[in-house]
């Protein structure tokens, strides 16, 4: 009886070792999302990155500026140390296709350097938001989000220029 509770125990621990955490799954969605994004900014031909479908919208490029920026605010203020400069993070932004890419990876890769670098228990914390309290899974949950709703506009902006998206990735 004492060899199955031990075998049990050790199966079941390496089973629970191999499970995902809220943040671990963020991560690796994260990428995902990132690459997603990046591709379809691929698909944009550079003489399009000022088109916008109405006059009230953002153009593609400033939709991709508005996306760094969140990201950025919200990685820096919620996962790291530092304070957030929103003015310095406007200073010469790129308007080269190639350039804009280049600051939307770093963009994304230094959130996930601020996320994967964060306590998991730090997830439960409570944090002052705009939106009022929230945790620290509520933002990474926003941080998601946000870029999520933005790219679907620039789906239909591709679209409302006859170039085919990417192909979905969901995870």
């Amino acid at each position: 009886m004492n060899r199955i509770f031990i075998l049990f125990f050790l199966v079941s621990g390496v089973v629970m070792s191999q499970q995902l955490t809220p943040k671990t799954a963020f991560l690796e969605k994260w990428k995902n999302s990132k690459e997603y994004l990046l591709n379809i900014v691929e698909q944009m031909p550079e003489e399009n990155f000022e088109y916008k479908p109405t006059p009230r919208e953002m153009s593609f490029k400033d939709q991709l500026f508005h996306i760094r920026e969140n990201m950025l605010w919200l990685g820096t203020t919620y996962f790291s140390e530092k304070k957030f400069d929103r003015e310095k993070i406007k200073e010469s932004l790129p308007e080269a296709k190639a350039e804009i890419i280049t600051v939307l990876n770093k963009a994304f890769d230094k959130v996930y350097a601020q996320v994967k670098n964060a306590n998991d228990n730090d997830l439960q914390l409570k944090v002052d938001f705009f939106a009022g309290r929230k945790s620290k899974l509520q933002i990474l949950n926003l941080l998601q989000d946000h870029v999520t709703h933005h790219r679907g506009q620039l789906i239909v902006y591709l679209n409302l220029n006859n170039i085919k998206p990417p192909r979905y990735v969901g995870w």
